[in-house]
């Protein structure tokens, strides 16, 4: 099922700064690496995120964001199962799909990339999963042995459980995308809970696991949707490389936005479903061996 691409109204653009909220014990992330072909998996720490130096841009149609830092998470000691070493542990308690009143720190901005890393890359596809398109990304990532991250869409997902279990086989992280991708600031509390709560129970009954991270539609953060993502246990990721695949501005463009965007912490944004995503498979076939060649290590958080 695909959707069209329409503009959405303009609305005002999170301004990325410090994250001065986030201090001392609650400064600490977990995350394991899955590093190519030869995969060494470790706990990654660090204890301080620091934003970038400008602000995000502007969204644009479906499938551009803004991007932020990928930080410690923080929360209140509670009644959820022990996480492992390569677990995030979410900022508040372990209960989605219930609903409760997120205890601070709340975040009031997303994560654009990861700090303390290493030389790694974290691949991001969003608004699948779609049988025509998102099987050739996972045969290639497949191929290399890396993993990724796949934001998908309820109302995909719920069609196409088979695919949500094969990311998951094949150790890729899921994460919420909400469930019709609406422009989330234009929403009201209700159905902002609606579509992230919704997408949440679709993975978790597939997969057994609720998701630890969501991305807003067209990186379009408000106080509420970190609010109400805190409640699902959901740290929010967006973005630091904008491929503009959603444009089909032709393989070679998409190829040389990713290497002309790698360095070490990036978070790439591309897309397997929403429309024609033919030029985003073909990309990912040149660009991953190129960049694994160039000794990037693609990683991804972990459970």
């Amino acid at each position: 099922m695909s959707r069209s691409r329409a503009d959405p109204r303009p609305y005002e653009p999170l301004v990325m700064k410090k994250d001065q909220m986030l201090t001392g014990r609650r400064g600490v992330l977990r995350l394991a690496a899955a590093l190519g072909a030869t995969v060494t998996v470790g706990a990654l720490a660090a204890d301080r995120f620091a934003a970038p130096e400008t602000p995000a841009a502007a969204p644009t149609p479906r499938g551009t964001s803004g991007a932020g830092h990928v930080g410690p998470a923080a929360g209140p000691q509670a009644s959820r199962p022990r996480p492992s070493a390569y677990r995030l542990q979410p900022m508040t308690a372990y209960a989605p799909p219930a609903f409760r009143r997120a205890m601070p720190p709340v975040r009031q901005r997303p994560f654009l990339s990861m700090s303390g890393v290493g030389r790694s890359m974290v691949l991001t596809f969003d608004d699948g999963p779609d049988p025509r398109y998102t099987p050739g990304i996972l045969e290639t990532l497949r191929h290399y042995d890396c993993r990724a991250m796949f934001f998908v869409c309820g109302e995909m997902a719920v069609e196409n459980q088979d695919l949500l279990r094969e990311m998951d086989a094949d150790g890729h992280v899921v994460g919420n995308h909400t469930w019709t991708h609406p422009l989330v600031p234009k929403l009201r509390p209700s159905r902002i809970r609606d579509e992230l709560g919704s997408t949440s129970e679709v993975i978790e009954k597939t997969l057994g696991t609720p998701p630890l991270w969501y991305r807003a539609p067209y990186g379009a953060w408000n106080r509420l949707s970190f609010e109400i993502g805190a409640e699902l246990g959901m740290e929010p990721l967006a973005w630091t490389v904008d491929t503009l695949d959603w444009k089909e501005p032709g393989t070679d463009s998409i190829v040389r936005r990713v290497l002309d965007g790698a360095a070490p912490g990036v978070v790439v944004l591309s897309h397997d479903a929403g429309g024609n995503r033919s030029q985003s498979v073909a990309a990912l076939r040149r660009y991953l061996p190129e960049l694994l060649d160039a000794g990037y290590h693609i990683t991804v958080p972990r459970r």
